[in-house]
């Protein structure tokens, strides 16, 4: 049996009873609709991406959210982070969430790099006292200093994201939500980014983090939470779910 968690009072999320339903659409025009409203076919079917899932996270906890494409991982992710809203049952955070979803969402093509360090930091929380200690810092990390003003539609695909995700990462958070941390920029990068956020960890803060790569994530989390089309199937030591999750593989 799954070991599940009882909500603690010095919890950071919680996640009760939580039911997400997507409507997928079977036509792609109004033609399409018509001529299968016509014959009676069906237009649409509904998918339930997650059913009745309840956990909580506490403070400082590092917890991995595991599962197969489809398992409804990411679709967790976003509940918490409210990018998405819950059908059924609730999410609740206690304290500043910042996600590292969608790395660079906000961010203004014809505005400078320095000009978009502001606006983004500004979506995810900080006042602009805080941007401004923390601008160099940011600039430093993301290792593009000689382009910080230029406008972002002349950076690489790898710059953009340099920036962004240095953004995020120095964010004052309390709860830090990551999905696919090794997708942002070169190796000696990514490890960059690693030793951040276990840094941010080993500073108290709360993490959830969603990667394709187990052996990484196992070992930078804790705790590991398993999902298997939309239902928690286990929740304990992550190295346990990652064996789990490889047992069923296939």
């Amino acid at each position: 049996m799954p070991r599940t968690s009882e909500p603690a009072a010095d919890a950071r999320i919680v996640v009760d009873e939580v039911r997400k339903t997507f409507k997928l659409r079977h036509t792609h025009s109004l033609k399409e609709t018509f001529i299968a409203a016509i014959r009676r076919k069906q237009i649409s079917s509904t998918f339930n991406a997650l059913d009745q899932v309840s956990f909580s996270i506490g403070e400082g906890e590092s917890v991995a959210l595991l599962g197969f494409n489809g398992s409804g991982k990411s679709t967790m992710l976003k509940l918490v982070s409210g990018v998405f809203q819950p059908d059924g049952g609730q999410v609740l955070t206690r304290g500043r969430v910042a996600g590292l979803i969608e790395v660079g969402a906000g961010f203004h093509p014809d505005l400078s790099g320095r000009e978009n360090v502001f606006l983004n930091a500004a979506i995810l929380g900080m006042s602009r006292k805080e941007i401004e200690a923390r601008f160099d810092e940011i600039v430093e990390f993301s290792e593009i200093e000689a382009f910080i003003d230029t406008e972002v539609k002349h950076y690489s695909s790898g710059m953009f994201l340099r920036l962004a995700f240095s953004v995020a990462i120095h964010t004052e958070v309390d709860i830090l939500l990551v999905d696919e941390i090794l997708s942002v920029g070169d190796e000696p990068f990514q490890r960059k980014c690693l030793a951040k956020i276990r840094e941010l960890h080993a500073n108290g803060k709360t993490l959830v983090v969603v990667s394709h790569d187990l052996d990484m994530v196992a070992d930078l989390c804790e705790r590991g939470i398993l999902l298997r089309k939309g239902r928690m199937v286990f929740d304990g030591p992550s190295h346990e779910a990652v064996e789990i999750m490889r047992s069923n593989e296939g």
